[in-house]
């Protein structure tokens, strides 16, 4: 199965050409090969008895060199009279046969259908920018004019879009076929800032016009066509194919340990996206055995979220750890079978050397590596759309721990995990491990429960940040003897799966738990997949969270001893993917500081990338809060902030820290020995989650 890059959309840009062609200038054409590059291509479709009519032949030496190899019917055409008298002259003794003719290919003086093949090496392209497209289309309709039926007009081209888009339109609308072929080899230099491949056109002139258009495109002179509906997809590939050239020569004459370049390869036949590699570089200077210049490093499926693998950072540790100059990451798509882990290198094994770092021999062994040998396991159980969210899906996977997760992802950023709890068979007791396995082992085969045999462990948190945040009840003094039978009221914006306020529930003593969730489609989904049941003591207000704050604090009465932000932002293009920024603006704080008990604790998820965002944020924070704490979750972007609004002695930051130690104490017995409607236990160390607090 072949596979297609897909990259970047750079190159529908006019001022990339513009570019391109003031720096080439007059060389410009070189680059569009020569005959032992274009040979194999244009003998497919040009025979030798054809007779050939050669549009704007210049000084190129094709002609010459196809008459050579048996080609003696050419006709070769081109508007300057200086370059007519040249070629004659020039093949006069070696090639009497071969004629030059000062024609203008717009008006020719050709019988209809009295040619069998048209060929253009980059006469198109010169004459696309001339009359706003007017001349090329007027030398393509007389090109069309002067071939027979199943006759071919065969166009070398470097396929600027608005050069490909005219000339496809045109024969389509005539009813022709139309292929295009991309040659693989690059051209240009060492060290040459464009390396763009060839494109060799060829279009098809039937008796009768083709009712729906024929639109082909090809990988190499002998690649399998790939049939393609609308004119938009053929120029799309085209982009794809140019990106890549140019991302192959950039990997093959440099290395930059900060760039993350990344590329999705898609099946050839559906055009689904199906790998994605990301090019991880040692930094200069580090200590890299010769003999290990580069390697493919095949990340489980179900793994492809983690840290490790989809952060930079992760991505920079892995490379050091795997001791290799260029280490490229392979993820495994969503909807996509794999066979084993033989049939995936196999599969990626003939581009490999596409990727490799500069000065590589090309006999150098590229070793695969992977987790454990194994290649992972992905199950999905669920697809849906919301109108909030977009496409979701709710997929079970086995962890490099060798337990089964099921995780919800919204598929606009795939690379995260929105929701995720801890499988068990429904059939046995719940799982009695203390805590997740960091470990990592080899996972067994594909999983013989079905979904509908398991359940969710609701006293398995997966996320980290979930943990700290259900750990900082601590603050509250629940279960220390003062504190035996005082309800506790927790108010969370954020349902995801279920997996944090069900824990509360299932828990916590006493405890009353209202979620606020925007999305019922999420409500749905943590009801039917994650085992969500929500009842008096844990309910959901389906509305948006900052009105319902408002809402309470207008109707005043109520108050909470935690209040808990766990809501992620849509827009992922902002620096701060947690709260979205409303959230954290100070009058919806200071609403948040009105709705706490004298012993309230406010809860903030928090993931920013930005640093000044950061430090706006937790000025804010502080602003309206006195005291605040924070604690930073390993291998993640989030942070943990807990704000007191410090109304009393206990809630001061010192004070606070210096109970810690027997609140966390307390709290762990209380959720040992609640443990309401549930077999689960509760697998969470609040000591230990804890220690790491420090004051803001």
């Amino acid at each position: 199965m072949s596979l297609l890059p897909r990259t970047a959309d750079e190159f529908s840009s006019a001022e990339y050409w513009e570019r391109f062609f003031k720096k080439r200038g007059e060389k410009s054409f070189e680059w569009y090969g020569d005959y032992n590059k274009l040979c194999g291509v244009l003998h497919k479709y040009i025979k030798v008895q054809h007779k050939v009519l050669v549009v704007g032949c210049g000084n190129s030496e094709l002609s010459e060199q196809l008459y050579d190899v048996g080609y003696k019917h050419l006709t070769n055409i081109d508007i300057s009279e200086t370059v007519v008298t040249h070629m004659n002259q020039r093949n006069a003794e070696r090639r009497p046969g071969l004629t030059f003719q000062q024609v203008d290919a717009t008006q020719t003086p050709y019988e209809d259908a009295s040619y069998q093949a048209a060929l253009d090496k980059g006469t198109l392209d010169a004459m696309a920018s001339e009359e706003e497209g007017a001349l090329a289309r007027n030398m393509l309709a007389e090109v069309g004019r002067v071939l027979s039926v199943g006759g071919r007009y065969v166009c070398v081209t470097l396929a600027q879009e608005s050069v490909i888009k005219l000339a496809v339109e045109h024969f389509v609308e005539q009813g022709w076929a139309v292929r295009l072929h991309c040659l693989q080899e690059e051209n240009g230099k060492e060290g040459d800032s464009f390396a763009l491949p060839v494109f060799v056109l060829v279009c098809t002139k039937f008796r009768q016009p083709m009712p729906t258009p024929i639109l082909e495109m090809c990988l190499g002179e002998d690649g399998a066509p790939t049939r393609l509906t609308q004119v938009a997809d053929l120029l799309s590939s085209v982009r794809e194919y140019q990106a890549y050239s140019v991302l192959k020569k950039r990997l093959r004459t440099s290395t930059d340990a900060s760039s993350n370049l990344s590329l999705t390869l898609c099946h050839a036949k559906t055009g689904l996206p199906r790998y994605t590699l990301t090019v991880q570089d040692c930094p200069p200077g580090a200590k890299v055995p010769r003999s290990n210049p580069f390697a493919i490093f095949i990340v489980p499926q179900g793994s492809e979220t983690a840290w490790l693998y989809s952060s930079s950072e992760g991505r920079r540790q892995l490379a050091a750890s795997a001791n290799f100059r260029r280490l490229v990451i392979v993820t495994m798509h969503r909807n996509q079978q794999y066979t084993d882990m033989q049939a995936v290198q196999s599969e990626l094994s003939p581009m490999v050397m596409d990727l490799a770092p500069p000065g590589m021999p090309a006999n150098q062994q590229v070793p695969f590596l992977s987790v454990g040998g194994d290649m992972g396991w992905r199950e999905e159980v669920s697809r849906g759309v919301s109108e909030l969210s977009g496409e979701y899906c709710v997929e079970n996977v086995k962890g490099e721990d060798g337990e089964l997760y099921r995780r919800l992802i919204f598929l606009s950023n795939a690379a995260l995990v929105q929701s995720e709890s801890r499988l068990v068979s429904s059939n046995t007791a719940a799982s009695s491990h203390k805590k997740k396995n960091k470990k990592k082992v080899k996972p067994t085969a594909a999983p013989t429960s079905s979904s509908a045999s398991l359940s969710v462990d609701s006293g398995f948190l997966c996320c980290a940040h979930h943990e700290v945040m259900a750990a900082s009840l601590a603050m509250l003094g629940v279960g220390t003897p003062q504190n035996k039978d005082v309800p506790v009221s927790v108010l969370l914006v954020g349902l995801g799966g279920g997996g944090l306020p069900q824990f509360l529930r299932d828990f916590v003593p006493n405890v009353i738990v209202e979620v606020v969730e925007l999305d019922p489609v999420v409500m749905e989904v943590a009801k039917e997949w994650f085992g969500f049941r929500p009842d008096d003591r844990l309910t959901v207000t389906l509305g948006d969270g900052l009105e319902r704050i408002c809402a309470l604090e207008k109707e005043g009465g109520r108050l909470f001893d935690a209040i808990m932000f766990d809501v992620d932002n849509k827009d992922s293009s902002l620096g701060m993917s947690c709260p979205p920024a409303a959230f954290v603006e100070t009058l919806i704080l200071q609403k948040v500081c009105s709705l706490l008990t004298p012993r309230g604790v406010f809860i903030l998820n928090l993931a920013c990338r930005n640093p000044a965002m950061r430090k706006s944020t937790l000025e804010r924070v502080s602003a309206v809060f006195p005291t605040i704490l924070s604690r930073k979750i390993e291998e993640e972007i989030n942070e943990i902030i807990l704000c007191s609004h410090g109304k009393n002695e206990s809630q001061d930051a010192a004070h606070i820290l210096q109970s810690l130690n027997q609140a966390a104490k307390s709290l762990q017995s209380a959720l040992c020995c609640n443990r309401t409607g549930t077999n689960s236990s509760p697998h969470i160390d609040i000591a230990e989650l804890l220690k790491d607090l420090k004051v803001e």
